[in-house]
């Protein structure tokens, strides 16, 4: 099997997009770990399948699959490469699509300097949602590392389920090593992606993201999303926040309550090419 396939990143977090709507397209868990490879492969943090929409008044299907090869509800920083792709790709003539994922429908807009802004959708905060156990909802939950002592965390979901930490420096936070044991750790059944925040001003925060399925990346988008939802809900942080990550800037804006998380930032092609599986 041949297939075509373009390479892209949003802020450092870098994806294989594959058209499945012009070519046909199969692949075992195997051969996205292949794809995925560094070294082996093309290499990726996630690869993201362009699909027809199964679901009416939807314009695409949008399914991600993380480098270990399992597929997961969310990635932020894919829509807005997805969004810039179909668009360039005259798979559509809308600036603004409808678009279905595992963790619910998604809103991308694309702007006149390129940027793209992407309607996340409210968080949602029940653990059963999540999903996190807990007793009851929660500002933030005591989690239990073994070897590391108790971390406060807030628990959230971005259609995806997020761990929020604040720290005093990003650049000496345990991403690795705890961001690890609170994305494996039993009270997250299906994992989490975890994120180490510093509060620089109420207007901007650093944030390094361990990955479910990835590992740390350069850039979250929905953990973006997550971290400024954290802090607003904590009262650190105002309505629109510049976050800044090891790829670069992305532009977060939340309202509160149950309005939905907007991300803004870029979306940039590196290369294309066709691989044989």
């Amino acid at each position: 099997m041949q297939l075509d396939f373009t390479k892209m990143h949003g802020t450092g977090n870098d994806f294989i997009v594959i058209d499945a709507i012009s070519q046909p397209v199969s692949l075992t868990p195997e051969q996205v770990r292949r794809l995925a490879d560094r070294h082996f492969g093309i290499g990726c943090d996630q690869l993201l399948i362009i699909e027809k929409p199964t679901l009416p008044g939807v314009d695409f299907r949008y399914r991600i699959f993380n480098a270990d090869g399992g597929e997961v509800e969310q990635c932020g920083n894919g829509a807005r490469c997805f969004a810039r792709f179909v668009r360039d790709r005259r798979l559509t003539d809308k600036d603004e699509i409808q678009v279905q994922t595992l963790g619910g429908i998604i809103t991308p807009r694309i702007q006149g300097d390129g940027r793209v802004t992407v309607d996340m959708g409210a968080p949602r905060f029940d653990p059963a949602v999540v999903p996190f156990e807990a007793a009851a909802p929660a500002l933030t939950y005591t989690i239990d590392i073994d070897g590391s002592g108790p971390i406060e965390a807030s628990v959230l979901s971005m259609g995806n389920p997020h761990a929020v930490v604040l720290t005093q420096d990003t650049a000496t936070a345990p991403v690795t090593d705890v961001g690890d044991r609170l994305c494996h750790h039993p009270r997250f059944p299906n994992g989490a992606n975890v994120g180490f925040m510093q509060i620089v001003d109420p207007g901007r925060i650093k944030l390094r993201v361990f990955e479910r399925g990835a590992g740390e990346t350069l850039a979250c988008g929905t953990g973006a999303c997550a971290a400024v939802v954290a802090g607003r809900r904590l009262g650190l942080l105002n309505e629109r926040v510049i976050v800044e990550l090891p790829g670069g800037e992305l532009n977060i804006q939340w309202g509160g309550d149950r309005q939905p998380v907007w991300l803004t930032g870029a979306a940039d092609y590196v290369f294309e090419g066709r691989v044989t599986l």
